[in-house]
Order: structure tokens, then C-alpha cells, then sequence
């Protein structure tokens, strides 16, 4: 199970192996600029004095960070930042740890440029390929997002499920492995944002059945169309958002 970004008190994190703890602890500080760029990592004896673990899961945890494309080992040198340039922003561990360390407007709205660039077609190829079950799913979580008393947490879990479910319903796998993003975008979005009642987001429950009744309809170019207008209203309340914040 992947590593919740939105914290709903629904879901607990177990708790890190010793091999979780030290890539958890050192993907945090290169991704902070606690370890710049191009600096080298602490020598083995010191990581393994500061973590209390064997060499054997300092080494393990070493490949995690390379695989992720975070550092690269150098002989005789030692373990090297890499460029940002580098790093697999795909990865939800790397995700999660940006959100950590705290993102920026350019951040989350590189994350909306990616969302643009697939989500509104996953929604034109959910209307050919949904089954009813899906369309009902989708419908139902649509509607849900215009009860009254949600917190931005609680409308973020449902707007997620609902995005979630149209990834699903694609039956494309490489539109599934995206779930990462959309969830971050979606952290984004409503942290930057006031509560439900006072920012505009009343309309999302419209918004959405909008994406749902073109589906149903079996309209992909309606389906896409409404998709992007989504994206370009979670984009605006980015905006709007920073703009707040002076």
C-alpha cells in the first residue's frame, strides 16, 4: 500500500522497517537541501552509527535512494546527490517527501501540466470503455462530494477516490501507476485552499457529475472536455491560493 499523502485519520502507517527508517530520513533530507545537490552523502560508518543498523540494510537502503535516482554511488568518492533533473518525480515516496518539505506554487503547478496532459483523455477513453458498475461507482462518488459539513480532508478523499476510479475505469494500467500524481495535485489544491463553504468549491459536486453524465452518455469528447475544466478549476484555487499568501 503506497504512502498516504492526505492525512484523513482514517489510515495509519505502520510502522518503518530499519530499511524504511533510513531511506525514509535521507530521501527527506536530500529532498529538503539538507544534503545539496552534488554533496556527498556521510561515510558508511557514520550513517550506520546514526541509524543503528547493519551494513547489510545501509547498503539496501543506499540502492533504494540510487533506484529512486536521488544519489549515485562513485568509487573511492562516495554516494553523490544527483540533479533534481534526475530524480523519478513519479515515485510516491519522492512525492511525499517534497510535501514534507514543503512545495512551492511552481511545484504543484507542474503537477496540474501533468495531470492536463492525461487525465482528460483517461476520461474520453472511460467513456467507451466503463461498465455500468463504473458509471454508477463514479455517479455515487460525484454526488457525495455535495454533502453538507466537509472538511477540505474529507471533500480531498472523496475527489481523490472519484479521480482515482476514472484511472481504474480506463483499463489502462499506465493511467493507474499515475495515481501518485493526482493525489498530490490533490493535497495541493485543497491545502492551499480556505475551507469548502468559503472558496468556491460548492460547484464540485456539478463539476464532476458533468465528467459522469458525458461518460454515461458514452460522449468522449464531452467526457474530456469536462475533465479540463476540472484541472483548470483545481489550478485556479492553486493560484488563488498563493495569491492569499501575498
Amino acid at each position: 500500500m503506497r504512502r498516504q499523502l492526505l492525512d484523513t485519520g482514517k489510515t495509519e502507517r505502520k510502522s518503518r522497517t530499519s530499511h524504511g527508517h533510513v531511506v525514509d530520513d535521507l530521501g527527506k533530507g536530500i529532498v529538503s537541501g539538507a544534503f545539496p545537490i552534488g554533496s556527498i552523502l556521510p561515510g558508511d560508518s557514520e550513517l550506520l552509527q546514526r541509524f543503528k543498523v547493519s551494513r547489510t540494510v545501509l547498503r539496501e537502503s543506499m540502492k533504494t535512494l540510487a533506484a529512486k535516482g536521488l544519489v549515485v554511488p562513485r568509487a573511492r568518492v562516495g554516494t553523490r546527490v544527483t540533479e533534481t533533473i534526475h530524480w523519478n518525480m513519479f515515485d510516491n515516496d519522492v512525492l511525499s517527501w517534497h510535501f514534507e518539505s514543503g512545495v512551492n506554487k511552481e511545484f504543484l503547478l507542474h503537477l496540474y501540466d501533468i495531470r492536463m496532459a492525461f487525465e482528460p483523455f483517461a476520461a474520453s477513453l472511460v467513456a467507451e470503455r466503463a461498465s455500468r458498475e463504473d458509471i454508477e461507482l463514479l455517479r455515487s462518488l460525484a454526488a457525495s462530494m455535495a454533502a453538507p459539513h466537509h472538511t477540505s480532508d474529507s471533500l480531498a478523499v472523496i475527489d481523490l477516490h472519484f479521480h482515482l476510479a476514472i484511472t481504474e475505469a480506463s483499463q489502462n494500467p499506465f493511467m493507474r501507476s499515475l495515481g501518485g500524481l493526482i493525489e498530490a495535485a490533490l493535497v495541493g489544491m485543497f491545502r492551499m485552499s480556505a475551507p469548502p463553504a468559503s472558496n468556491g468549491f460548492g460547484n464540485i459536486a456539478d463539476t464532476h457529475m458533468t465528467i459522469v453524465d458525458a461518460i454515461a452518455a458514452r460522449d468522449g469528447a464531452a467526457a474530456h472536455k469536462a475533465m479540463e475544466f476540472v484541472i483548470i478549476d483545481g489550478r485556479r484555487h492553486i493560484l488563488d491560493g498563493f495569491a492569499a499568501l501575498g
